[in-house]
């Protein structure tokens, strides 16, 4: 079933296994949905060694067209126990001025299913909501040291609110300012989404 934005969040320590478990999802959710899956990664927290996190897996497909991608993608997913959230847009960032029809996405999730619970993000090739969760993703492996702080927050977090919508809400300023110092490295040291990836492999 998808994600119960109602139920108590559940913040984990880490597991070695997740990243390969990431991977290995990735790499079946590509093969399933095919050539309009232009790329299939692990993103979100169970992507970046040694960080707390729910256990449940993110993933990110990016694709061309967003309408075309729910059309094709419905019947397979459902297949593998996944349904449709009712979730199409992201978070805008704070203090950014962008319209929201440009962090928009479609998701699905799966739970309680055999297999591992997940949460599929589809996003536009290019958007900004497709490369936020790239960046944050790669500076948190670039910068270990800053992964306990952050893991420690939610940790604190859940088990402060009652319920995963609030979670959320509370953590996205702190996201926000992730990325503020993300886009600095980024601009730096030249990282570009992608690029450890092949389009399609």
């Amino acid at each position: 079933m998808p994600e119960d934005v109602t139920l108590a969040p559940i913040v984990v320590e880490p597991d070695p296994s997740w990243q390969a478990r990431g991977l290995a999802l990735a790499d079946e959710l590509r093969t399933v949905l095919g050539p309009s899956a232009r790329y299939a990664e692990h993103i979100g927290s169970t992507a970046i060694p040694g960080m707390a996190a729910k256990p449940v897996f993110d993933l990110q497909v990016t694709v061309d067209d967003l309408r075309a991608a729910e059309r094709a993608f419905d019947r397979p997913l459902a297949d593998r126990g996944f349904q449709r959230s009712s979730y199409q847009h992201d978070h805008v960032p704070a203090g950014l001025d962008d319209d929201r029809e440009r962090w928009t996405k479609r998701q699905w999730s799966r739970r309680g299913l055999a297999g591992e619970d997940v949460n599929l993000h589809v996003r536009l090739f290019g958007a900004p909501n497709e490369r936020l969760a790239l960046l944050f993703r790669d500076w948190f492996r670039a910068h270990p040291e800053a992964v306990p702080g952050y893991a420690r927050f939610k940790s604190v977090l859940a088990g402060t609110v009652n319920d995963v919508g609030t979670y959320a809400d509370v953590k996205d300023p702190v996201v926000d300012l992730v990325i503020a110092v993300a886009e600095s490295w980024a601009t730096a040291t030249g990282w570009t989404p992608h690029a450890d990836v092949s389009p399609g492999a």
